[in-house]
């Protein structure tokens, strides 16, 4: 597996980066060599963010941090991961039968819990209504939601527009 270490607002020293490489290499043994995987690690507001996103042809595996200590953040999201791999693992069996990309075999067993299996628990209709990202975000404030769903004048496509965490807005647009 390959390491890409991206920092932001702070540089990380290179304890920091060899600790990362160690953690991680306990992860490598599910993957071959071919698997990036991006670390990002941030400061912000005081606080040390750590985010950590796995490409394995097309699964993508994503654990994110924000603690005081970045060591022990970094802990947490490679367990994170970790765990995300044997959870899904019967899943990841069935979508990449044929991918060499991860190493099913070395990946831990977890007992099979329904309980744990997504579930739909309400269902909504509700009519695409034409108009730009901004006015989606109007209309996502006026009924207090965090996300709304509208048709893109702009675009001709379906958009998504949502709240971030850092308070600002994403958009997401479709391509077919």
């Amino acid at each position: 597996m390959k390491l890409i270490v991206t920092s932001k607002n702070f540089n990380a020293s290179d304890h920091l980066r060899d600790t990362i490489e160690s953690k991680f290499n306990k992860l490598s043994k599910y993957f071959h060599n071919d698997i990036e995987a991006h670390i990002t690690l941030s400061l912000e507001k005081g606080r040390q963010r750590i985010e950590a996103t796995i490409n394995a042809n097309g699964t993508i595996f994503r654990s994110e941090n924000t603690t005081n200590d970045i060591y022990s953040g970094i802990d947490i999201v490679v367990d994170k991961l970790s765990g995300q791999m044997s959870k899904y693992k019967s899943k990841l069996i069935k979508k990449h039968k044929d991918s060499k990309a991860i190493m099913f075999e070395v990946l831990p067993d977890v007992p099979d819990d329904d309980s744990n299996e997504p579930r739909i628990e309400r269902r909504k209709k509700f009519d695409l209504l034409p108009m730009t990202p901004e006015e989606a975000i109007v209309q996502m404030e006026l009924l207090d939601h965090r996300f709304f769903v509208f048709l893109n004048m702009e675009t001709d496509g379906i958009g998504v527009v949502y709240s971030r965490n850092d308070g600002g807005y994403g958009l997401l647009e479709t391509e077919i």
